[in-house]
C-alpha cells in the first residue's frame, strides 16, 4: 500500500504546547521529529548544529535541500515544527504538497501571549523538574498583544484557504487535547504509523497551571482590553469570524473631523497623527484607533461623507527610517530577533548593543547600504527572514489594504502641506492646520550619508515602487 505521506509539519506557534507534542510524537516507533528544522535563529534546536548532515547555512542557502533530506533520510517517518516567522521560502512547498502531512496545533492566544511573557521574564522555556520551576508574573500589553493576535490569525487563514484550494485536510489539536493518548494515537492512525501509545511522555511538565488572574500583574487592564474582542475569535481557530484584515488595527481616524489615516509602515506616521490631533485640537489620546473591521464599518456609517488616506514616503527614506527604528537601536519596540540574525549571519555591520561613540557618520553609511542590499534579498524571496511591513513594498501594502477597503487619497510625504489640510477642507473643517515634519529618530540624518551608491541600492531593492508610483532620486 502506498504510503500516503512522506513528511509531516507540525504548523504551531511559541508556547502552544509544540515541545510536549513533538516529545510524544517521537515517542512513536516510526516517527522521528527535527524540531524547528526552519527557523532562521537555529537549525531544529538552540544548540544543534546540522540535521541529518545539513547545517544551518546550508539550509538557508537551499531551504528545499533540508526538505528533501527530512523526507528520505530520516529513522521513519520524518517533520518538523514550523511557525509562522520561520522562513517563508519553504512555506508554499509545505502548504501545497499533499504529501506533507499537515498538524495545526492551536492555543487560546491570550494563554499563549501569557505563558510567552512569563517565559521571557523567567528565561525558563522547559520544565522537566518541577523543583526547578521559576515563577514570574507577566505584564500585559494591549497593543502588543493585538499585533501577536493578529499574526496568528494571519497565518491560519493562509493555512485554511490553502488547504481549501488545494483540497486538502490537516488534522487539528488543541492545546487541551494534548493530554488526550487516544488522541495521540488517532494521530498516528492519521499518519498511516501502526505503533501506537499506552501513555504520554511525562518528561515536559506544564509551567504556568494556575489561572490568568494569578499569572499576570495588570490583570484587570488585560481584561478590560480584551472585552472588546470577540471572545470566539480567541478560543478556537481556524474560524474567525469576522476575518480582521492584517492592518485594519493600525488605522487612525480623527476625534471629531471624519477623516482616517491608513498607514504604511515607517511613513511618517508620527507628523500624520500629529496633525489628526491638531486638526480638533487633542493629544493622540483622543484619536480613535485599534479598530477591528466591524468597528471600522461602523465608524465609516455613522460619518456620511468620510474620507480616508495614506501617505507614501520616498523607499530609500522610509528604508532609512525602518533601519534605524527597527534595526540599528535596540530600544523597546525593535526587532531584536531579526537583528541578532542579522549581525551573526548576515553580517550586517552594526554594534551589539545600542551605538555608541565609536559609531560615527562613516559605520552608519555602511551599516545603512548593507541593510538595503540585505532588503534587496528579502523582498526577493532569497532570506530565511520574514518580510516585515515595515520594509515591504508600498505597493504591496496598498494592496494588502485592498483586501478590507482602499484608501480615497494617496498622498505624498512632500506633498502633506498641500494635499492634507485640503482633504480636511472637503469634510467640511474650516480651518485646518499645516502638517508639521517629524525628523526620523537616527544617530545621523539621511542626507548625511546619501549618495548615489545609496540610491543605486534603494532602486535595486524597491524597483516595484519607484516604477509604480514614479519615484525619482530622493535627492
Amino acid at each position: 500500500m502506498t504510503q500516503r505521506f512522506d513528511c509531516f509539519v507540525i504548523f504551531a506557534e511559541m508556547r502552544t504546547g509544540s515541545n510536549f507534542l513533538e516529545a510524544n510524537l517521537n515517542a512513536f516507533d516510526g516517527v522521528t521529529c527535527h524540531g524547528e528544522a526552519f527557523n532562521p535563529h537555529f537549525i531544529g534546536y538552540p544548540n544543534a548544529e546540522d540535521i541529518l548532515d545539513i547545517t544551518a547555512p546550508e539550509r538557508d542557502q537551499n531551504p528545499q535541500s533540508l526538505l528533501d533530506r527530512i523526507r528520505t533520510g530520516s529513522d521513519g517517518l520524518g517533520g518538523f515544527r514550523y511557525f509562522h516567522d520561520h522562513d517563508p521560502r519553504i512555506c508554499d512547498t509545505l502548504l501545497t504538497d499533499p504529501k506533507v502531512a499537515k498538524i495545526v496545533l492551536t492555543r487560546n492566544p491570550a494563554d499563549s501571549y501569557i505563558s510567552k511573557k512569563i517565559a521571557q521574564a523567567t528565561g525558563q522555556w522547559k520544565l522537566t523538574n518541577v523543583k526547578k520551576r521559576k515563577d514570574a508574573q507577566a505584564q500585559f500589553d494591549a497593543d502588543e498583544f493585538e499585533a501577536h493576535l493578529a499574526e496568528l490569525q494571519a497565518f491560519q487563514i493562509r493555512i485554511l484557504n490553502s488547504l481549501q484550494t488545494t483540497g486538502q485536510t490537516a488534522f487539528y489539536i488543541a492545546y487541551e487535547d494534548l493530554q488526550d493518548v487516544a488522541v495521540m494515537n488517532g494521530l498516528a492512525q492519521w499518519l498511516g504509523v501502526n505503533a501506537r501509545l499506552d501513555s504520554l511522555n511525562t518528561a515536559l511538565k506544564r509551567q504556568n497551571p494556575q489561572p490568568a488572574a494569578e499569572k499576570v500583574e495588570n490583570y484587570a487592564e488585560m481584561a478590560d482590553s480584551l472585552a472588546r474582542l470577540d471572545r470566539f475569535n480567541l478560543a478556537r481557530t481556524p474560524n474567525f469570524e469576522p476575518r480582521r484584515g492584517p492592518v485594519v488595527p493600525t488605522y487612525v481616524a480623527a476625534a471629531q473631523t471624519p477623516l482616517l489615516y491608513m498607514p504604511i509602515r515607517s511613513g511618517p506616521e508620527r507628523a500624520v497623527k500629529d496633525w489628526l490631533a491638531a486638526l480638533d485640537g487633542v493629544g493622540w489620546g483622543k484619536l480613535e484607533d485599534k479598530f477591528t473591521q466591524a468597528s471600522l464599518r461602523a465608524w465609516k456609517r455613522e460619518r456620511p461623507g468620510h474620507r480616508s488616506f495614506t501617505v507614501l514616503r520616498h523607499p530609500v527614506a522610509r528604508a532609512h527610517d525602518a533601519f534605524c527604528n527597527k534595526i540599528l537601536t535596540t530600544e523597546k519596540g525593535s526587532f531584536q530577533g531579526i537583528r541578532k540574525v542579522l549581525r551573526r549571519a548576515h553580517n550586517l555591520p552594526i554594534p551589539e548593543g545600542e551605538p555608541g561613540a565609536d559609531y560615527d557618520v562613516n559605520a552608519h553609511r555602511e551599516a545603512f547600504t548593507a541593510w538595503l542590499e540585505w532588503v534587496r534579498a528579502n523582498l526577493n524571496g532569497q532570506t530565511a527572514l520574514r518580510v516585515d511591513g515595515h520594509w515591504a513594498t508600498q505597493a504591496q501594502c496598498l494592496q494588502g489594504m485592498a483586501e478590507f477597503t482602499l484608501p480615497d487619497m494617496i498622498v505624498r510625504e512632500d506633498e502633506m502641506a498641500a494635499y492634507l489640510p485640503a482633504l480636511a477642507l472637503q469634510v467640511g473643517h474650516a480651518d485646518p492646520p499645516d502638517p508639521k515634519p517629524v525628523p526620523t529618530r537616527a544617530p545621523f540624518a539621511l542626507a548625511q550619508i546619501y549618495d548615489d551608491q545609496i540610491e543605486s541600492l534603494g532602486r535595486e531593492a524597491y524597483q516595484r515602487d519607484y516604477v509604480m508610483f514614479g519615484f525619482d532620486n530622493w535627492a
